[in-house]
């Protein structure tokens, strides 16, 4: 399986979309900071939005159509799956490898 998600800060200011084929594998490093750049820049790691693709070219085409949203957009889509904001990260068991 495939995952697009996006990523937010503390305040929900700043957000990032990515694709992954291991979920809990990249929110280690996102939220380990395994990696200089942005998410480690603006302290971005918490998980508020995922979509699961069985198709890895589904899923590198719906996060540039995503990368290419307007914020107001991108917002009503994450709080359509999670008003809240709460971080869908927090519990899962983050696999170092």
């Amino acid at each position: 399986m495939y995952y697009v998600y996006i990523l937010s800060n503390i305040n929900n200011r700043v957000l990032y979309i990515g694709v992954t084929s291991n979920i809990e594998k990249r929110l280690y490093e996102h939220k380990s900071k395994s990696f200089d750049g942005f998410t480690k820049r603006y302290n971005v790691h918490k998980l508020v939005y995922i979509e699961e693709y069985s198709d890895i070219y589904d899923a590198i085409a719906r996060e540039k159509q995503l990368k290419g949203w307007r914020r107001e957009k991108k917002n009503a889509l994450i709080e359509a799956q999670n008003p809240e904001w709460k971080d869908f990260g927090e519990g899962l068991i983050y696999i170092k490898s």
